[in-house]
C-alpha cells in the first residue's frame, strides 16, 4: 500500500467520518470512516515496519586463513607428425 496510499485512507476515513452527515438506510458512514482510518493506520505501521527492514544492514566477516596454492604448468610436447 505505502504511505500515500495509507495516508490517503486516513485521509478519507476522516472526511466521511466526521465531515459528512448524509443518511444511507443500510450503512452508517461513520463507521464506514473509521473502518478506513483503521486500515490506514494499520497499512501505515506495516510500511514502516517493511522499510526498517530493508534498511537493515547486515556485514559478514570472513575469518578463515587464505590457503595459499600452488600452480604447476604441464607443457605437452605432441611428437612431430612425420607426414609433414
Amino acid at each position: 500500500m505505502g504511505i500515500g496510499g495509507s495516508i490517503f485512507l486516513i485521509a478519507v476515513g476522516a472526511i466521511i467520518a466526521f465531515a459528512v452527515d448524509v443518511s444511507v438506510g443500510w450503512l452508517d458512514l461513520e463507521v464506514v470512516g473509521w473502518v478506513l482510518m483503521v486500515a490506514g493506520v494499520v497499512g501505515l505501521i506495516l510500511t514502516m515496519t517493511i522499510w526498517n527492514r530493508r534498511r537493515t544492514v547486515t556485514s559478514v566477516s570472513d575469518a578463515r586463513t587464505p590457503v595459499a596454492t600452488t600452480r604447476t604448468d604441464t607443457t605437452y610436447d605432441a611428437p612431430e607428425d612425420p607426414r609433414y
